[in-house]
């Protein structure tokens, strides 16, 4: 809850900076009449309208879970970074539409130096706010506001983009290049946009993240204990923050309750102390079969039925199947 309070309060802050970014680039574009600089603040509106977006979905994510919603509200943030990605491409769409709009017009370009003065102070601003969220996001598994992060960051690199075309422009007078800029950046934006929806699309299909099973598998062979025989139906589904972890998990059958449930707190335990305390288990208990005695590391068992042969390591073929393993 506190990960949660912490992502709702500096995606306020996030949110309140866009507009007070946004009203800059305005001026920005009064002053020079640049259609580079109104590109881009075509761009932050965007930016205000997926801030407070994230906002609201970052206050459902902090709901409790309740009958409705037995594993929480954490997908709220999946469907909020859907939302940013979409409006995203919709200003790279935008972006495009006014710059053919005005392709044929010689319109003029004034006060450049004064215009890239004020965009290059937003960049600088969107760069310290967007890694600094990310970075916040990223530690407290909050996918809303990682992609407020990258949305500032892809923010500040088309600025940057935008500075450099109208430093051109300001040196060589080819004012023809500010279209041209403007296209480009389009182009851009579009696909940041793509990459902010895929992901979020991943997270709404429960789509399996590859390198977090990994790290996963890697920690539990890390720390196996001889009680641990086997691993299977590894499954890890993420809810915003929250990651829960379904699995079967193959003791000795002679283990009672008490005892197999210690393991599964040890199991517990070590991925909590890995990847952070918001992590929930539905462990399944299986008892061990005749032929699981040869993968078997125990050395202490008074009844096993084979000779032990090799120890099995896990992998994340061998983990995600639904069957106990034997060589």
């Amino acid at each position: 809850m506190q990960s949660a309070r912490q992502n709702f309060r500096v995606q306020l802050w996030i949110s309140m900076l866009s507009v007070v970014l946004f009203l800059t680039k305005i001026i920005a574009y009064q002053f020079t009449h640049s259609l580079a600089i109104l590109t881009d603040a075509l761009e932050s509106i965007v930016n205000v309208i997926a801030g407070f977006v994230g906002l609201f979905s970052l206050y459902v994510v902090a709901k409790p879970r309740d009958i409705d919603h037995p594993y929480g509200h954490g997908k709220a943030e999946f469907v909020s970074a859907a939302v940013e990605g979409g409006l995203i491409v919709a200003a790279g769409i935008m972006i495009i539409y006014e710059t053919i709009l005005n392709l044929l017009e010689q319109n003029p370009i004034n006060q450049l130096d004064t215009g890239l003065i004020l965009v290059g102070i937003t960049a600088v601003i969107n760069f310290i706010a967007g890694t600094a969220c990310a970075r916040i996001g990223k530690k407290n598994g909050s996918l809303a506001l990682e992609a407020s992060g990258k949305h500032l960051q892809v923010d500040t690199y088309s600025t940057i983009g935008i500075i450099a075309g109208l430093v051109i422009i300001l040196i060589t007078k080819l004012y023809w290049l500010d279209k041209v800029i403007a296209l480009g950046m389009s182009v851009f934006v579009i696909y940041n946009g793509y990459k902010i929806i895929r992901t979020s699309l991943a997270g709404i299909m429960d789509e399996a993240d590859i390198e977090l099973l990994k790290q996963f598998i890697q920690t539990l062979n890390e720390n196996r204990r001889e009680n641990w025989i086997d691993l299977h139906n590894l499954r890890v589904i993420k809810y915003g923050s929250l990651l829960h972890i379904d699995c079967h998990f193959t003791v000795p059958w002679y283990l009672n309750v008490n005892e197999a449930h210690l393991e599964i707190d040890k199991l517990v335990d070590i991925t909590k102390d890995r990847f952070g305390t918001a992590i929930e288990f539905f462990v399944h208990t299986d008892g061990c079969m005749p032929f699981s005695c040869s993968i078997c590391t125990k050395t202490t068992c008074d009844v096993r039925q084979a000779a032990f042969k090799q120890r099995l390591e896990w992998t994340l073929d061998n983990v995600i199947s639904n069957r106990k393993h034997q060589l």
